[in-house]
Order: structure tokens, then C-alpha cells, then sequence
């Protein structure tokens, strides 16, 4: 079994991740959204590696599988976006996303970190086991700190706690 690399994101791994994304998004969930729609991906160093946040990609044989970004929204609180892993090297034996949970928990962490939340759809079921299953708390969108980032496909609302 290859060797799996988490690593910050760096400038030209920007095709890449939407390369991973968008066909997760589109094509496996029947989710319509487009490259455009997200704007955050065409700048994800002043998007996501500001401030305290980051963004992460894991990578194998070379490629970029799977990706998570960290948003910093303030108040020592922070947004998960965009945790996508491709189909090929899901499940617990692969371990890319629990790998890339833990790189953004320990930055968390290290940051001085105290709330994240994350925005998600009806859609992700397996993500919500996954999130649930890592010490995320559902909560209601109007617990949401104002500076959350919304995205129109967002309707189940996750809370992990610091401390």
C-alpha cells in the first residue's frame, strides 16, 4: 500500500483539489454546484492560511486524494471546510480521513483553538457518523457564531468543543 503524505496546501495544488472536489460533489452526491460557486478554492491561501487557519491536502503516489481546510472566523473559533477524501482510498483501512482530522486538530490545538464548527448536507451521511463518531455535537444553525461561513447547501450544523 502507498505511503499517504498530509501536507499544507501550496499554490500549485490548486487544480487539483477542485479535481478532487468537484467530482465528490457533482457527480457522486448529484450536489449542482460549480468551481465558481466556491469561490474560497481560487484563493485558498488568503482564504484559509490566514490568521489561524490552514488548509491540508493528503497526497498519494503523488496525487492529491483528499483535502480539508480550516477557516479562522475569530473569537479563537474556526470553520472545517471543504473535507473531501476520493472514493479510491475511503474507510477506516486507508485512514486519509481521520489523518487529516487529526493534522487540523492538532493546529487547532496548537493555535490556542477553543470551537469548531462545520457546515454540511442532509447528503453526507457517512460524514456525519464520521464527525459524530471524532467528538462532533449537532447543533442548531441559530447556534452558529455570526461569523460562520454559510454555504447554500449547508443544512446540518456540527460543534467540537476544546477542553
Amino acid at each position: 500500500m502507498a505511503e499517504i503524505e498530509i501536507r499544507a496546501f501550496a499554490a500549485d495544488d490548486a487544480d487539483d483539489v477542485l479535481s478532487v472536489i468537484l467530482p465528490i460533489q457533482r457527480e457522486e452526491f448529484g450536489i449542482n454546484i460549480t468551481a465558481d460557486a466556491q469561490p474560497d478554492l481560487r484563493v485558498i491561501p488568503d482564504y484559509y492560511q490566514s490568521g489561524k487557519g490552514q488548509f491540508w491536502v493528503a497526497v498519494k503516489d503523488g496525487a492529491i486524494v483528499g483535502t480539508i481546510g480550516l477557516k479562522d472566523i475569530g473569537n479563537g473559533q474556526a470553520a472545517l471546510r471543504k473535507m473531501f477524501v476520493a472514493a479510491e482510498v475511503r474507510g477506516r483501512e486507508h485512514g486519509v480521513a481521520a489523518r487529516l482530522l487529526d493534522r487540523l486538530f492538532a493546529h487547532a490545538r496548537d493555535a490556542g483553538l477553543t470551537d469548531i464548527f462545520l457546515g454540511t448536507t442532509d447528503k453526507f451521511v457517512a460524514a456525519h457518523r464520521f464527525y459524530e463518531k471524532n467528538g462532533f455535537v449537532e447543533i442548531g444553525k441559530a447556534e452558529l457564531p455570526r461569523s460562520f461561513p454559510l454555504m447554500p447547501v449547508d443544512s446540518k450544523f456540527y460543534r467540537y468543543k476544546f477542553g
